[in-house]
């Protein structure tokens, strides 16, 4: 190996190590080991810099400043309540309803958009109820990177996929979904044995939920109105967002400047509102995965995988499957899912049918960020937000869940691909 592919894999497990330990903040450990990579002249500020996906930060700003707008209608209030409602007050059956929506959601707007909307409605409520809105948030980050596999707009790997191998919105719905449907009443029953039989509030607080009147927490229905019409115009500009040929962080950020501007809101307020140590962290994150990258670790990696299958389909799309899943866990799946693409078209050039395989790395990618705290945008975002309100997610917390869960549904998964694809 070459001293920068050596140096490269240093820094990444060293800084994997100081976020895994919580020592440092994990803001100010990405930042250093983007900076020390590029002070290494392992990669230079240019390629550094074209690592940095602008799009995500985008995104992460536009919603981040959107919320921060809407909650102040009283909306979050307003759905947390109602939710109790359907649920009756009942903490496990709020927990799946929470889970439900999620999934849901993040099928058709992106996955952190989506936590960003539920977060708080998920925090009002367990204020509501006096309970630890830790578990709630753990199955909402599982929850949105299931749901988000389900469609190719759900997930950025969908998106790259469906781009190169030429699939459509309807083959990620005839293809994913039906195994995310799986997958979710799966993990439902899991939730219900890890938190479930837990929680557990008195008949008083139940009565006094039902007595609540949802109406009563809209603060400003003018700015709910609004927030209702542009939310509904965010959704499907993410829904067609690849149609019109808009990044969608154009359409995050276009959305919060419209309502700051009908609304007339503080634009100062919402900035403040933004998690700047997230963006700060995902800044240094594509940096030192990018240089694994410019480096060619992840090259290297990509071909050991196809490498050891020795051409045998179903192994191959085993190993991509199980593969794509662990590294995704650990490793930022975009770059992964970029490297693999080029490989699979060549073997597809050459004659070979890696249909299966396309399939086997979208779940792949797609359900491993379930692993750890760093494997999708989704944890990182809904631990901040978290974080933020005094009930800290650590990295070993969510590692204990998120990990095992994240093997049982790339489990499940592989078998929904045997039969889905026999051999």
């Amino acid at each position: 190996m070459t001293t920068a592919q050596i140096l490269s894999i240093v820094i990444f497990v060293v800084a994997l190590g100081l976020i895994i330990s919580e020592k440092v903040h994990r803001a100010l450990v990405a930042i250093l080991g983007g900076s020390l990579l590029i002070v290494l002249h392992v990669i230079t500020f240019d390629q550094a810099m074209g690592h940095l996906d602008f799009n995500t930060l985008g995104v992460l700003l536009g919603m981040m400043m959107f919320v921060s707008v809407v909650k102040l209608s009283g909306i979050f209030e307003f759905l947390a309540v109602k939710c109790a409602h359907i649920a009756q007050g009942d903490p496990w059956r709020l927990m799946m309803l929470f889970a439900i929506l999620t999934a849901c959601l993040s099928a058709l707007l992106d996955n952190v958009t989506t936590v960003l909307l539920i977060g708080p409605m998920t925090l009002t409520m367990c204020k509501l109820l006096d309970l630890d809105p830790v578990p709630f948030f753990i199955v909402e980050i599982l929850s949105s990177n299931i749901g988000g596999t389900a469609t190719m707009i759900g997930d950025p790997p969908n998106i790259m996929i469906g781009s190169a191998a030429g699939f459509s919105f309807f083959d990620f719905i005839m293809v994913d979904a039906p195994a995310v449907v799986i997958i979710m009443v799966a993990i439902l029953v899991v939730f219900y044995f890890i938190y479930g039989r837990k929680m557990v509030v008195s008949a008083g607080q139940r009565a006094a939920i039902m007595e609540m009147d949802p109406t009563s927490y809209i603060k400003k229905p003018r700015l709910l109105k609004m927030s209702v019409v542009v939310t509904i115009i965010v959704m499907a500009g993410f829904m067609l967002h690849g149609f019109l040929h808009i990044e969608s962080c154009i359409i995050a950020l276009g959305a919060a400047a419209i309502l700051l501007l009908i609304s007339g809101e503080n634009i100062e307020a919402a900035l403040h509102d933004v998690e700047w140590t997230t963006l700060a962290f995902f800044a240094g994150l594509f940096m030192i995965v990018g240089a694994m990258t410019e480096t060619g670790v992840i090259g290297i990696v990509a071909n050991w995988l196809i490498e050891i299958t020795h051409g045998e389909m179903f192994m191959a799309m085993m190993v991509l499957l199980f593969g794509s899943a662990l590294i995704s866990a650990f490793l930022d799946n975009i770059p992964f899912v970029a490297t693999m693409i080029p490989i699979l078209l060549a073997m597809e050039g050459s004659g070979m049918d890696v249909t299966p395989l396309w399939w086997a790395v979208s779940l792949g990618a797609c359900l491993g960020g379930n692993g750890s705290l760093i494997g999708a945008s989704a944890n990182v975002v809904l631990s901040d937000v978290s974080k933020k309100a005094g009930y800290e997610i650590t990295f070993i917390h969510f590692l204990k869940v998120g990990f095992p869960i994240m093997c049982l549904t790339v489990v499940i998964a592989a078998v929904y691909m045997f039969f889905r694809f026999p051999m």
